[in-house]
């Protein structure tokens, strides 16, 4: 039976109520967002185009900058350009839209953090095996899962979704679509949809996180038996993508591994993973990482010896 909705026109009630709160808003997220295109850009750029950057843990940030910037993208010109606005308005099927691909990417993105970690698991315990378990075959078909299993979760929660009537009110508490808010729309009960959709991102992200614990737990066993310069190494590879996933991880799990509720902090807490992790990821990479940063001057260099020719 079709769903009819009365509704087809919703208002956001914005991160800050106070005029003046947005305005300083603004100017704090804009550079945070351009610093986010540009930074993950970089690192695309300078993976793509750098000889040395050649093995599996690079081809998979490569992808990893790639679901940053979409996923950044999906929610932050939207909700910028919102601060500045009187009247913050999006329909409801470009709602629902914002949804799809912001659980798409996000949840690409915990694959790829699971993917990652695996990379890093077979480099350190199995480093003679290396080049055959991680061949670019295998690491194709991992970035494909990942992005694949992004759309299936995805689409199980828009259609789900799409089955509600929203018959009002319109105005939905937060500064861009989510499930949760756009629940307490809906014109019915939605416990049992809240309980499935718990079900289904806790599954993810249970199974994610069990994993990147579990290979990280395994290394450190297996690097009690090396040298303090191997394990100093070894480690030094790894902290990087482990502060990436604790920055992912920690605000992800306080808002969807609880059933749904009404926190006051949610919005700001949606902040860290929308708009400052995306902006931190390529300054934790660059960084900590000699390569990427040798790579980044080379390029650098090159560009400018073609400026001056």
């Amino acid at each position: 039976m079709a769903v009819t909705n009365n509704v087809t026109q919703l208002i956001f009630t914005g991160l800050f109520q106070d005029r003046e709160a947005q305005r300083v808003s603004f100017v704090v997220f804009l550079p945070m967002y351009l610093a986010t295109m540009l930074g993950n850009g970089l690192i695309i750029l300078t993976i793509n185009t750098s000889k040395s950057l050649r093995s599996p843990m690079y081809f998979f940030l490569n992808h990893l900058s790639l679901v940053e910037i979409c996923y950044s993208s999906n929610v932050v010109p939207k909700f910028i350009s919102g601060l500045l606005a009187e009247n913050k308005t999006i329909s409801l099927d470009g709602c629902i839209t914002q949804i799809f691909f912001f659980h798409f990417f996000g949840v690409a993105e915990t694959f790829l953090l699971t993917v990652m970690a695996y990379d890093r698991y077979v480099a350190i315990c199995k480093p003679l095996r290396y080049v055959t378990i991680m061949s670019r075959p295998i690491c194709h078909v991992l970035v494909f899962s990942s992005w694949l299993g992004g759309m299936l979760h995805s689409v199980i929660q828009i259609l789900i979704t799409v089955q509600l009537p929203f018959c009002g009110p319109n105005v939905i508490d937060h500064y861009f679509c989510d499930l949760h808010p756009l629940f307490k729309l809906a014109c019915t009960d939605t416990f049992m949809v809240g309980v499935v959709v718990f079900a289904n991102s806790g599954l993810f992200s249970v199974i994610s996180l069990l994993f990147l614990i579990s290979s990280y737990a395994v290394i450190l066993v297996h690097l009690r038996n090396q040298s303090a310069e191997g394990r100093r190494k070894a480690l030094s590879t790894c902290a990087s993508h482990i502060t990436v996933v604790l920055l992912f991880f920690g605000p992800a799990t306080f808002l969807y591994l609880r059933p749904s509720s009404t926190f006051t902090e949610d919005k700001l807490v949606s902040v860290f993973y929308t708009v400052i992790t995306p902006m931190l990821n390529p300054i934790i990479y660059t960084l900590r990482n000699p390569e990427v940063k040798s790579a980044m001057k080379r390029l650098w260099r090159k560009k400018g010896n073609l400026r001056g020719e």
